[in-house]
């Protein structure tokens, strides 16, 4: 559960800190939207370092933490943005996030 957990923040940091260089790039915002994208990149950085998993292998932390990153992008997409996704958007989130199961629950028994 606590994996899930570190994946749930990675993903807010990671979204929020690619969002500030979205918003000075295409949304014209000051580069000074940057500095606390980068923060947020870091901390989504050290996120992910805490995942738990056997081997202590970091690509499949990385394969694993997909499906959480696809369904708040779409989460991020209704709030954020004001576009409600569809459900062709949360079909493939689900199967994002049955896979991403799979990944940490096989690698238990790998």
């Amino acid at each position: 559960m606590k994996n899930y957990l570190w994946f749930i923040l990675a993903s807010i940091a990671e979204i929020a800190g690619c969002f500030a260089f979205w918003a000075w790039l295409r949304l014209g915002r000051s580069a000074l939207w940057t500095i606390p994208g980068m923060l947020s990149l870091a901390l989504f950085a050290f996120a992910l370092t805490k995942v738990d998993l056997p081997q202590n292998v970091a690509g499949r932390a990385y394969a694993a933490y997909g499906g959480i990153y696809i369904t708040a992008s779409l989460i991020w997409l209704w709030l954020a943005e004001g576009v409600q996704p569809t459900k062709w958007d949360w079909i493939g989130a689900s199967i994002c996030l049955l896979g991403m199961s799979i990944i940490l629950l096989g690698s238990k028994f790998a």
